[in-house]
């Protein structure tokens, strides 16, 4: 096939999918496969300022205006980056559609199907090719927020990283299209397994 595909890296935060996908695009790189990378929220100009306004530490945001602001970053990306390398190259994306359902639904209680909607509205018909879940103990995720500079979303309390995890893996389960990662295990295992099922997308979607 000469689509090329979209391989989302999920997960809250501490779990270690920022790593691993910055990973697979240095092994892309190697292996000379175009590809771009983006993150969300964030990826181009106008994202990456609705970015710093929604992770700031002193934003204090409605749930609702919280969800309106990802998705007004995510419309960005679709004008300028998604819909200009769809089926073209492949697409690295930290964070995408399931990380608002998970963190604006199962975290913070906004109705679901408003969520997936608008993801409709905004997308078309692009959707993940495959998504590698990133999952991590509360005490990981502790340790390694820490060890970094804290956002807005770094801040909450545990049961709420709880509910949005709980949330990722029902919108994971029985779905052929995921594979799930325990970050709480080897990070060198870890990435063997990552990259080995990446040739594996490779080798059906290239």
């Amino acid at each position: 096939m000469s689509k090329k595909p979209i391989i989302v890296f999920e997960g809250i935060e501490g779990s270690g999918k920022t790593f691993h996908l910055n990973n697979i695009a240095r092994y892309l790189k190697k292996k000379r496969i175009s590809f771009i990378k983006i993150r969300e929220p964030g990826g181009n100009y106008n994202s990456e300022k609705i970015r710093k306004l929604i992770l700031n530490k002193n934003s204090n945001f409605n749930p609702t205006t919280d969800l309106l602001l990802y998705l007004a970053a995510r419309n960005e990306n679709f004008h300028n980056i998604l819909s200009k390398h769809y089926k073209r190259k492949v697409i690295l994306i930290d964070r995408f559609t399931d990380s608002t359902i998970a963190y604006q639904h199962y975290g913070m209680g906004i109705n679901k199907n408003l969520i997936i909607k608008l993801n409709q509205i905004i997308l078309k018909d692009i959707k993940p090719t495959f998504t590698f879940l990133n999952i991590v103990n509360m005490k990981n995720l502790k340790s390694r927020i820490n060890k970094r500079v804290k956002n807005r979303y770094d801040s909450f309390n545990n049961n709420f990283y709880k509910k949005v995890q709980n949330g990722f893996l029902k919108l994971a389960k029985n779905k052929r299209n995921y594979k799930i990662i325990d970050s709480n295990l080897s990070i060198s295992k870890n990435k063997e397994i990552i990259i080995k099922k990446v040739n594996s997308i490779l080798s059906i979607w290239i």
